[in-house]
């Protein structure tokens, strides 16, 4: 929290604010975390001698990373991308472990021809199994980003890949973080003012399911309004997953005004502003910006004041001024069009044989432009990168400076909060050689599929040194961002900018250099991120390492082979013009990224953003984002009394709007609505209630749509049942002619020529 973060961990607060003050010799573990929501939510309790990672920490931690990495690449395909993240299988492996307790042998086995042993029931099913099981969730939640890669060149550029080139792709891209991880833990894990406020979901949910929790005079427990509010969730779902999608987004602008482009810009949820729209669909609310009550309260303010800014004030002046012949195109799209308003034809200018740009028939056809809200959201990104460097500087700088001298001094344990200090006193850490070992060994492995396989992913071994440059130096900073405010700045832009310009031309090359450079930072904040989850339950940390490192191998494994099989199976995947009624495949995330190819990789930076392209003024943004947070941080030093001034947070409102595409219109306005309510009012006004039951909703909500999105897809839509044939069967928000362009002479199908 930026409040906070003016502090450095090593100077205790003013002698006026007592609990904020971090003690420091052999005290009594007070709980003395400097943020509040942490002191709320997180225990001081430990018993280093409870056993952790079990014979059934493996069994049911393994299923659950299988079964979640299967769901969420079938899922991530969907038009409403819904991500089942760990709390689900938090929920689910509870009755599991304690069956197992139950019935499993307690006795010891031993090892053929060593000294090794182990029991299979070492007593009741406990909280730290529990951990590391979600741990293994958590990796089969988190997503292969190399999977768009193997998607687009399958279904969108209709071209083969060597199934093992793209195997090593994907493993690589998720396993390089580990190095940057063990390099910055001590930053990101040992600080307590990085808080990760994600982590305090789950440690509520752990908290609600293995803590006695009495019943008081008319209230539910924890547990009782977890699964009173997951029953609902998991009944509801099946009218806007199956039977009405349509109230997924319902467009009230679009019903009044049939006929007219304008209205529909204005009020379309899914194609424009989404005035007057709105949804019953918690998959909406939660699709692409992440559950809302999982957010702290300044950073959602932060982001919905960007949002606001960017969509109702400056992208209504820049559609209707027709900056960058803004009318000949859709008001908000991600797609690549050509000078007459239709969609870009990449085959006209990719040599089929190199796969690569064939200048000449480039030059004979036409540049690419885009909608002015994707333009815009290009410039936004470069302000984002430089913001964040900014930002960091100004308000962190001393704070990471003054912590990297206490982990090289001997006194540095005097410095720590109360659940850092049982940590270090009960367990071992992590020796640094293991990270070191595996960063090198799957840096070698990227340079052999790289470098080998006729050189199919086009990125030279140059390039691959490069982008891991890139994380490296990225990795503290973004690190500081997500673990203060739940939100993370992405390298993809820069990374694309800078392969653009030095090997243009080559998409494959592009969007790999990308994946390398962007996914094994992103990994790298995921594992420090489960490493601080250990850190508040009071897991070993070695035991963490092992769960993280087995569930990443075949979370990637898994991810890989479920993405082969679907883009193998399922006839015309990703095309949303030739896919049937109320079928959901249209691969709205992997359509961003085939766009994202073409822009940077097939035409090149140097033909979109310098005077040979059409947005060259984008590149002004990077030293917008530079000085913008200098202002904010004058006048927070001007005046310290002003707590408020610290909580702007110059990277999340630039990178509000972050989400889309493909996130829309109306998944920031419910996420808003909804989050300001419970994370600002009801945070305020009825704190007790906050700490009991916030984070609980926040589990159920997304386990019981998970787990009826599940059950629609086996029992139904695997047999190409999508439901009755209705209007309401429609995915979108019947706002179709939001998509129009306003130019005249413009002639696309199914709109008015102007």
């Amino acid at each position: 929290m930026a409040s906070e973060a003016a502090l450095p961990p090593s100077q205790p607060a003013s002698k006026n604010d007592a609990a904020f003050t971090i003690h420091t010799g052999d005290e009594d573990e007070t709980n003395d975390h400097p943020i509040e929501q942490v002191r709320l939510t997180v225990t001081t309790e430990d018993d280093p001698t409870t056993p952790a990672l079990t014979f059934r920490t493996w069994v049911i931690g393994i299923t659950s990373c299988v079964v979640l990495s299967f769901l969420n690449q079938f899922f991530g395909y969907r038009y409403n991308s819904i991500s089942i993240g760990a709390l689900s299988a938090q929920i689910v492996v509870l009755p599991i472990g304690r069956f197992m307790a139950t019935v499993l042998p307690t006795r010891k086995l031993k090892f053929p021809f060593t000294n090794w042993s182990f029991t299979m029931n070492p007593g009741p099913f406990n909280l730290k199994e529990h951990v590391l099981i979600t741990i293994f969730a958590n990796c089969g939640a988190g997503g292969v980003y190399a999977i768009d890669i193997v998607t687009i060149v399958k279904a969108l550029y209709h071209r083969s890949l060597n199934i093992y080139v793209a195997f090593l792709l994907s493993l690589t891209t998720q396993m390089l973080g580990y190095g940057w991880a063990g390099i910055f833990r001590k930053h990101l894990v040992d600080s307590p003012y990085m808080w990760w406020p994600a982590n305090l979901v789950q440690v509520s949910l752990f908290r609600t399911l293995h803590e006695k929790d009495a019943r008081k005079k008319k209230s539910l427990t924890r547990l009782q309004f977890f699964l009173i509010i997951l029953i609902c969730s998991f009944a509801y779902y099946i009218v806007p997953g199956y039977l009405f999608p349509s109230i997924g987004a319902i467009s009230i602008a679009c019903y009044i005004w049939k006929d007219s482009v304008l209205a529909q810009q204005l009020g379309s949820g899914v194609f424009g502003l989404g005035i007057g729209s709105l949804t019953f669909d918690w998959s909406a609310v939660s699709s692409f910006v992440g559950n809302p009550l999982a957010n702290p309260g300044f950073a959602i303010v932060n982001t919905m004041v960007g949002f606001f800014v960017i969509l109702y004030v400056l992208q209504p002046i820049f559609y209707w001024s027709n900056l960058f012949e803004a009318k000949r195109f859709p008001f908000i799209s991600s797609k690549t069009f050509d000078y007459t308003g239709h969609r870009y034809n990449v085959s006209r200018i990719v040599d089929g044989h190199t796969f690569s740009l064939d200048i000449a028939a480039y030059d004979s056809y036409s540049k690419i432009y885009l909608s002015v809200f994707f333009a815009f959201t290009y410039g936004l990104g470069f302000a984002t990168l430089t913001a964040t460097i900014s930002h960091v500087a100004l308000f962190y700088g001393k704070t990471i400076w003054g912590s990297w001298k206490r982990t090289t001094s001997a006194v540095e344990s005097q410095h720590y909060d109360v659940h850092t200090r049982i940590m270090k006193k009960n367990y071992p850490e992590v020796p640094q050689w293991w990270f070191i070992a595996i960063l090198s060994s799957m840096f070698a492995l990227s340079l052999y599929a790289c470098e080998s396989f006729g050189k199919q992913l086009q990125l030279p071994w140059w390039g691959l040194i490069l982008a891991c440059a890139i994380a490296f130096v990225f990795t503290l900073p973004i690190g500081i961002i997500t673990a203060t405010t739940n939100n993370q700045p992405g390298l993809n832009i820069i990374t694309e900018l800078i392969i653009g310009y030095l090997y243009p031309g080559k998409p494959l090359a592009n969007v790999a250099f990308k994946t390398y450079g962007y996914i094994s930072m992103t990994q790298a904040v995921s594992f420090v991120q489960d490493f601080k989850l250990g850190h508040y339950m009071k897991i070993p940390p070695k035991s963490m390492f092992y769960a993280q490192l087995v569930g990443t191998v075949i979370s990637a494994s898994v991810y890989f082979a479920t993405a082969w099989y679907l883009l193998s199976s399922i006839h015309d995947i990703c095309d949303s013009s030739k896919l049937p009624d109320g079928s959901p495949w249209t691969c709205p995330g992997s359509n961003v990224f085939y766009s994202a190819s073409i822009i940077w990789g097939v035409v090149g930076p140097m033909r979109m953003f310098t005077k040979h392209g059409n947005y060259g003024t984008m590149n002004y943004f990077f030293l917008i984002g530079l000085l913008a947070p200098v202002p904010v941080w004058l006048l927070s030093r001007k005046y310290p009394e002003k707590k408020w001034i610290k909580l702007i947070n110059m990277p999340v409102l630039l990178s509000s709007t972050g989400a889309m595409p493909p996130g829309r219109a109306i998944n920031y306005l419910s996420w808003g609505a909804v989050g300001l309510f419970f994370n600002v009012y009801v945070f305020r006004k009825h704190k007790a209630w906050w700490a009991r039951y916030n984070y609980i909703m926040a589990a159920a909500l997304d386990a019981g749509v998970a787990f009826m999105g599940i059950l629609v897809f086996f029992t139904l839509q695997s047999d190409n049942v999508f439901g009755p044939t209705w209007w309401g069967l429609e995915v979108d928000d019947h706002c179709s002619l939001g998509t129009c362009p306003t130019a005249p002479g413009i002639v696309v199908d199914g709109c008015p020529v102007f």
